[in-house]
């Protein structure tokens, strides 16, 4: 089968007008539009407000083309012509005649269309508008859910985040988001192939699907067979019938990120002529040979949820996905591995694909296969009810047909999962979840969809939502059983200690805001903007009040800011001390806690979020500290002080108990030797008392190494450091420090920060305890091997990864 792309000479204009302007496609009408300067950045200051006002229009895109380019193709017994991504409502004509009206942003349409095509074709696509048709459908139908998006979202299947969400604009963009091209299909073409890997002696595997015959004139027969290629290039298998097994021979195993390697095997599937010997269809797909499973074995406390690959159970360290951008033809296979790229670096094993956007492109699902990061993907699906009329139902059911049969060959992906809190929300009733609405809930996530997904990918796991006990409204965030959402610590206010009370299986969310990068603010905003109560900026804050809960938080941390660079950093500290704390609570508890995936990793436009990098790439303090609290080799404290038993410095206390835990993680496969240090200091960093322990940690455990009372430091003068050495090359794996009350009130000596710049190396020197050491350049676009980290009294020399050293700046508290 030959694909020809329809990529050239579109035009497009609004509907009520008549003069047509050059269109990119793949592409977008907000793109298009900026393009060709007919509105300005939707993500300037609040030019969202604007912007939003071009999609109450409809508009027309049309191209024309030449049979004549393809003539020796017309011989084929069919020619379809192929939508990869219709955003979302459309009609689509060709030579005049209709050809079909989408009306589902996640699905692909194709259209057999020999019979129609002429000498000179003019394709024409007309886009109606996303906002005027749930603003109607509302009306007839009061449908609600997220109060963060336009009412009326959930009778339109498109990415839900393009009409709101708390950390994304009501931006609801269409257009022809992915390729557009002619296919010419001679007699037969591939259709439905899926890979069955057997791992009960060795590996084989076994392809079973079907062809779909386009011609039956001829009498002729097809048959389908497979090749088989090693990471190495060599062709280990050929021609091997479908429905066939083949063993692998010296089969390489796929593991996630930090437990092994990653070889691809490539399968190449080919359809025949039995005639002829001709090729009729060719498709190659790479695979990984491992087994995939969630583990949800009872045990004492309940149930415990775990990702077990070849037999393994590893403890989940990620975070959540969202759409990288609110204009998709912004996004790229560049950009996406580069973020994904950074995930990898960061010692990120999973990432969790959330149910509110769209199910990403082959691109993604590569990359992730490449980077050994396991795919947790839900539907989409998220934070709304729905009606399950049959035309809904037909149209779902196909959306979810085309899409795992598209991403489940993949070696990354992990899990299935049915939506995002929706079992938690309507079990609660809330927007207006009751009756016919409950039922509907239950009839799509806990029978509909694990029936489609057995049939159509029986080898991987099936969740009905996130977060779930495992269906029926059974308590859907219970500590004991399946996956968590814990919120209390940012919406509940609560201190970051807070996650010491709960032992979760698998926190699947949580997460603290900052705001972006000093420089990232300034691309959408003008001085006059730039105090975090500004309209602007509250423009670029989707959750309510959040600046405010980030000011609560910092003023009972820090002192005062003064600038808003200072506001910036705190705000980042702040976010990276809330993961931290979580993280290493759920690492230290590991069998019992299998699993940490914060929300969230990125942004999809220049906002105050809970994102580690922000919309243009740039890490804040909390990805550099993921790197190091997900490191294979951990070392933790658990302190306890100002923070776990007082609210005030007015509180009246007894005795407060001032203590250390030391505790150290091996999420690697190999048993390691290891010296655990700690020491307790003051603020010059002179060490006051020290001790070492030699230990041996086994492979994926968590070991408790020592508790430590301190009844006599001064709280606001003493600290402690800890550090991770390996005993046989007495290499730094892991480090840190504790404080016993706020940093707002120690006594910080001034460290006397200095720097050197040496080639590809920045070198950070202090004279005193420094803490959250911050460099940064000019142009805050400086990737660091490590960042934001604590000195005491010494030297630290760091990498530079990207970015140019010029005007260096460094701070600490």
């Amino acid at each position: 089968m030959t694909q020809i792309f329809l990529h050239e000479n579109w035009k497009f204009k609004r509907t009520d007008e008549d003069i047509f302007h050059n269109a990119t496609v793949p592409g977008s009408v907000f793109q298009d539009l900026i393009d060709n300067k007919l509105m300005e950045d939707p993500y300037y200051r609040n030019n969202e407000d604007k912007a939003k006002e071009f999609m109450n229009y409809d508009y027309e895109y049309i191209t024309e083309f030449s049979s004549s380019s393809f003539d020796s193709y017309m011989a084929a017994s069919e020619v379809f012509l192929r939508f990869e991504m219709v955003d979302t409502l459309a009609d689509i004509y060709l030579n005049d005649m209709l050809l079909g009206s989408p009306n589902n942003m996640h699905l692909s349409y194709e259209y057999p269309v020999k019979k129609l095509l002429k000498d000179e074709n003019k394709l024409r696509v007309v886009f109606h508008s996303p906002i005027k048709y749930i603003k109607e459908k509302f009306k007839e139908d009061p449908l609600l859910g997220t109060e963060d998006c336009t009412r009326g979202f959930p009778h339109l299947r498109k990415a839900h985040y393009m009409f709101g969400w708390d950390w994304g604009p009501r931006l609801a963009d269409m257009g022809l988001q992915r390729p557009v091209s002619l296919l010419f299909a001679e007699k037969a073409r591939l259709s439905d192939f899926y890979i069955i890997q057997d791992h009960s002696d060795g590996v084989t595997i076994k392809i079973s699907g079907s062809s779909q015959v386009l011609d039956n004139t001829t009498g002729s027969s097809v048959n389908v067979k497979y090749t088989v290629t090693a990471p190495d290039s060599n062709v280990i298998g050929k021609d091997i019938p479908v429905n066939k097994e083949f063993k692998i021979p010296d089969p390489q195993l796929w593991w996630p990120n930090g437990y092994g390697d990653q070889p691809l095997y490539t399968v190449e599937i080919d359809l025949f002529d039995n005639e002829t010997e001709k090729l009729l269809d060719s498709q190659t797909k790479r695979i990984g040979l491992r087994t995939m499973e969630i583990s949800t074995e009872k045990d004492e406390y309940g149930s415990e949820f775990a990702h077990k690959v070849n037999g393994v159970k590893i403890f989940a360290m990620g975070a959540d996905y969202i759409p990288q951008d609110n204009i998709l033809p912004r996004v790229n296979k560049e950009r996406t591995r580069t973020l994904l790229k950074h995930c990898k670096d960061s010692n990120f094993n999973c990432i969790r694909v959330w149910g509110g956007g769209y199910y990403p492109e082959d691109d993604f699902f590569d990359i992730c296969d490449e980077l050994g990061l396991v795919v947790w993907q839900d539907l989409m699906f998220a934070c709304a009810v729905y009606r399950l009329t049959e035309d809904f139902e037909r149209t779902i059911t196909e959306e979810i047909y085309q899409n795992v049969t598209r991403i489940r060959h993949h070696a990354s992906l992990g899990l299935w999962c049915g939506n995002n809190e929706m079992e938690l929300f309507v079990g609660q009733e809330h927007w207006g979840a009751k009756n016919t609405l409950k039922s509907d809930y239950v009839k799509m996530y806990e029978y509909l969809f694990p029936r489609l997904l057995k049939n159509l990918d029986p080898q991987t796991f099936y969740w009905c939502a996130s977060p779930s006990s495992g269906g029926g409204f059974d308590d859907p965030n219970d500590e004991n059983r399946g996956d968590a959402h814990y919120w209390e610590v940012w919406h509940g206010n609560q201190p970051f200690t807070a996650y010491r009370q709960f032992h979760f299986r698998y926190l699947s969310e949580f997460g603290f805001q900052s705001f972006p990068s000093v420089k990232t603010i300034e691309t959408f905003t003008e001085p006059k903007d730039r105090n975090i109560f500004s309209y602007v900026m509250e423009k670029h804050q989707r959750n309510n009040a959040a600046n405010g809960k980030i000011m609560n938080y910092m003023s009972q941390t820090f002192l005062y800011p003064e600038s808003l660079k200072d506001v910036v950093y705190y705000s980042q500290l702040l976010q990276a001390e809330a993961i931290k704390y979580g993280v290493e609570h759920f690492r230290r508890n590991r069998g019992r806690c299998m699993g940490t995936v914060y929300w969230q990793l990125n942004d999809c436009w220049p906002v105050a979020s809970w994102a580690s990098i922000d919309y243009y790439g740039r890490w804040k303090a909390l990805q550099y500290y993921a790197k190091r609290f997900f490191a294979p080799l951990l070392i933790s404290c658990e302190e306890r002080g100002f923070l776990d038993q007082c609210l005030s410095v007015n509180d009246e206390i007894d005795e407060l108990v001032k203590s250390i835990k030391i505790y150290v993680s091996n999420e690697t496969m190999q048993n390691r030797d290891v010296i655990a240090v700690w020491q307790l200091r003051n603020s010059k960093a002179e060490i006051l008392r020290q001790e070492n322990s030699l230990l041996t940690v086994e492979a994926l455990t968590s070991e408790f190494v020592q508790e430590e009372v301190f009844d006599d430091i001064d709280i606001h003068e003493n600290y402690v450091s800890f550090a991770l050495i390996d005993h046989d090359t007495d290499e730094l794996l892991s480090e840190g420090t504790v404080l016993f009350c706020p940093p707002k009130h120690f006594n910080f000596a001034d460290p006397g920060l200095t720097f050197t710049v040496n080639g590809d190396e920045i070198t950070v020197s202090s004279s005193a305890y420094a803490k959250s050491v911050e460099i940064r350049n000019e142009n805050d676009d400086l990737l660091l091997s490590d960042n934001y980290f604590d000195l005491n009294a010494e030297s630290k020399t760091v990498k530079i990864l990207s970015g140019e050293p010029k005007n260096i700046a460094v701070r600490s508290i």
